[in-house]
C-alpha cells in the first residue's frame, strides 16, 4: 500500500533519502518515494500485522503522523558522465522510484538503468509506471526480471546476477551502483559487485529491515 502525506512546512528532501516516521509510539524508517518536485510526500509498504501498519492500513484524512528526516545518501551522484545503475529488490524500488520521476522531470543527462527484480508481475509495485518513464526519459531504461514469470515472459528471468548486468551495461566499471531490498538481498548485491571489482565509493545502499 502506498500513503500519501501533506508535506510538513519548510520539508525539503533529494530524491532517493528517506525520514523516520512515527505512529502510534512506534516508528519506522521510510525511503519517500515522491520527487521533490512533488506537493506531498508518498511512502509505500508491505503491509505486515503491526500496530503501526494497522493504524495505517484504517487512517482516514486528518491523521496526524510524527516525520523526522530527511536522512540517507542514496541520492543520485553529481557526474553526469557516470551512469547510474539502481538494482533495486521487492518494495526496494521506493527511492528509485523518487530517483527516476524527478531525473525525467528535470531532464537530467544521466543514464540510468533500473534492474527490478521480484517474483511475479503482480509483485512489482509501480511497474506500470516505471515501465511508462522510458517515454518521459530518453536516458532511462528499465530492466525487469521475475523469478516466477507469467506464460509466454519474454524477458530477464531469476534474480540479479553478474551475467545479467553483462548483457545490459556496455562497461561494468564505469557506473555508480545503488542498491535496495531487504538485508540478505543488499548483502548479495554488494558481494557481487566487489567480486566484480566495484570500489565501495561507488556502491550507495540502503537495507529495509521487515518493511
Amino acid at each position: 500500500m502506498a500513503f500519501h502525506f501533506e508535506r510538513p512546512a519548510g520539508f525539503r528532501h533529494e530524491s532517493g533519502q528517506n525520514a523516520l516516521f512515527t505512529l502510534a509510539g512506534e516508528s519506522r524508517t521510510f525511503s519517500i518515494a515522491s520527487a521533490p518536485y512533488e506537493a506531498h510526500l508518498t511512502v509505500a509498504t508491505r503491509m505486515r500485522d503491526s500496530v503501526f501498519k494497522r493504524t495505517l492500513k484504517t487512517a482516514q484524512p486528518g491523521l496526524k503522523i510524527e516525520i523526522d528526516g530527511p536522512d540517507g545518501i542514496m541520492t543520485l551522484h553529481e557526474d553526469a558522465a557516470r551512469p547510474a545503475v539502481f538494482l533495486a529488490g521487492g518494495i526496494g524500488i521506493t527511492p528509485f522510484l523518487a530517483m527516476a520521476r524527478d531525473a525525467a522531470h528535470r531532464k537530467l543527462a544521466h543514464r540510468i538503468v533500473l534492474v527490478y527484480a521480484n517474483r511475479r508481475p503482480q509483485d512489482a509495485a509501480f511497474l506500470d509506471e516505471l515501465r511508462g518513464l522510458r517515454a518521459r526519459n530518453p536516458n532511462y531504461r528499465l530492466v525487469d526480471l521475475f523469478s516466477e514469470p507469467p506464460a509466454g515472459w519474454k524477458g530477464e528471468t531469476g534474480f540479479i546476477r553478474r551475467d545479467l548486468l553483462e548483457r545490459h551495461l556496455p562497461d561494468l566499471r564505469t557506473p555508480v551502483y545503488y542498491f535496495a531490498g531487504p538485508p540478505a538481498m543488499a548483502t548479495a548485491m554488494q558481494s557481487m559487485l566487489g567480486e566484480m571489482g566495484i570500489a565501495d565509493a561507488d556502491m550507495r545502499s540502503e537495507e529495509f529491515y521487515g518493511y
